[in-house]
């Protein structure tokens, strides 16, 4: 499956799990929720899914993921009122870190799902 098929299918199981929880949880009701929605859909995601951290082509650490999708997406998720630069930046942070190519930010903010797709490489889209 390709990025942005992937990304889509995920972007649209977050928008149902807005529609139907709305604002205001934590962003563990929301990975749980999300968690569902994507199985319903067929997706292999894991919550917390430590992801291998490199520097200097050397393993440095795990990431702990919100959401890894297909062993390929990883997915932030936020609960804020508005996202802010400092988010992304983290976003990009462990696409390089991780050498993932690309990553969704999603916050489930007061009336919408704010969404982010950052790609490290546009080859891979």
């Amino acid at each position: 499956m390709k990025y942005k098929e992937l990304t889509e299918k995920i972007i649209g199981c977050a928008y149902t799990v807005f529609n139907k929880m709305g604002f205001g949880f934590l962003e563990s009701v929301y990975e749980k929720c999300l968690l569902i929605e994507l199985e319903k859909c067929g997706l292999k995601a894991k919550a917390q899914q430590a992801v291998k951290v490199y520097y200097d082509n050397q393993i440095v650490g795990d990431f702990m993921a919100d959401i890894f999708v297909e062993d390929t997406i990883i997915v932030e998720l936020k609960s804020v009122l508005r996202l802010v630069t400092a988010h992304e930046v983290q976003l990009v942070n462990y696409l390089t870190a991780t050498r993932k190519d690309v990553g969704l930010l999603i916050n489930f903010a007061v009336t919408e799902v704010e969404v982010k797709r950052k790609v490290k490489d546009l080859a891979a889209i």
